[in-house]
């Protein structure tokens, strides 16, 4: 997959959406290892998807420097306030 995302950002790709499929849905956390390893190889700003839970995904993510997060069924699922979500991003990027 960093091999993918390294051609990716040779041929022009601006940003990449690294999605967990595996992870998709079930709101048991987003894989940053993996996120961190395909924005490091690539060089491109890497939105994290597939798993989100709640805030200490959101923490996780900003302490990661992960650009940011395709939020889903966490927030219609009501584990994530979008408000909260926004303030502490806004503080801590």
């Amino acid at each position: 997959a960093t091999d993918l995302a390294r051609e990716f950002a040779q041929c022009g790709v601006e940003a990449i959406i690294c999605t967990d499929v595996g992870r998709d849905g079930m709101m048991t956390g987003v894989n940053i290892e993996f996120t961190k390893a395909i924005q490091e190889a690539s060089g491109l700003e890497t939105i994290a998807s597939g798993g989100l839970k709640d805030m200490e995904d959101i923490k996780a993510l900003v302490a990661a420097k992960i650009d940011g997060t395709i939020v889903g069924k966490a927030f219609y699922e009501g584990t994530l306030d979008l408000e909260e979500e926004f303030k502490y991003v806004g503080a801590n990027r």
